[in-house]
């Protein structure tokens, strides 16, 4: 059986690495991201070059009543889901002082970065536990962030909402470990992306200067190996675990 895969906001960064290295271990992938444009194709013909059958799904992920036509259309081209990979997020729409912080940047990150992946955990659990010949490996990915236990003062609310999406892979992983669908938690740190390239220099400096104890900084390429490898099914018996592609920075040390 070939597993089937969609990965939200996957035309660039940690998403497309994701979605790439899934289709080197055979999977079919739909790729999201919030545009049908020429980006997004790009990464379907990525994909189809790596000889999968692929297929972009644009939606927005904020939009709950969107969720199901978006997961009928990856079904339709690609066949059944196996796996979600919830990576789309937004930053902050201005770095800075908590006490500034806007309603309307909290909820920003709110709504994209943990209840878009709420809810698109519950539209996919609830296609996968009613089919009656469910074989294979199925998972939920999500991608939240070192900043879900580490607060960063000048990104508040993107923290308090990587923290929420943390707890629902929690939920998640407890009520789904007897629909046999395993739920991981995967919690980059500072990783080579466009949301990090304003601060990506001074990140650099200090983690070869030891806030990392990998003295370098992570790439998208990394954490998609990472993601790929527990959608795949080779952390067995396993579920509900946190996974820090941080370079052991949060480990704790005198």
């Amino acid at each position: 059986m070939t597993q089937v895969a969609l990965v939200t906001g996957a035309a660039r960064g940690i998403g497309l690495a994701s979605a790439l290295a899934l289709a080197r271990l055979g999977f079919a992938v739909a790729v999201n991201s919030l545009a049908d444009d020429a980006e997004l194709a790009g990464a379907v013909a990525q994909l189809r070059a790596l000889g999968v059958d692929a297929v972009g799904v644009p939606f927005d992920v904020s939009d709950l009543t969107a969720h199901d036509a978006a997961l009928t259309r990856a079904e339709t081209a690609l066949g059944p889901l196996t796996t979600l990979v919830n990576n789309a997020g937004v930053g902050v729409m201005q770095r800075g002082d908590p006490l500034d912080v806007t309603p309307e940047s909290y909820d920003r990150c709110q709504s994209v970065n943990a209840r878009a992946v709420f809810f698109l955990m519950q539209a996919f659990a609830r296609r996968v536990i009613v089919r009656d010949d469910r074989a294979g490996f199925h998972s939920i990915v999500n991608v939240t962030s070192s900043n879900a236990i580490a607060v960063a003062e000048p990104r508040a609310e993107y923290a308090v909402s990587k923290a929420a999406a943390a707890m629902a892979s929690k939920a998640f992983a407890v009520r789904l470990g007897r629909e046999g669908i395993a739920v991981y938690d995967v919690q980059p740190g500072v990783i080579v992306t466009d949301m990090t390239a304003p601060v990506i220099d001074t990140y650099r400096a200090r983690a070869e200067a030891g806030l990392t104890l990998l003295p370098r900084l992570g790439t998208a390429e990394e954490v998609g190996t990472i993601i790929a490898t527990l959608a795949s099914g080779r952390l067995p018996y396993t579920t509900g675990q946190v996974i820090a592609a941080d370079g052991g920075m949060l480990v704790p040390r005198f």
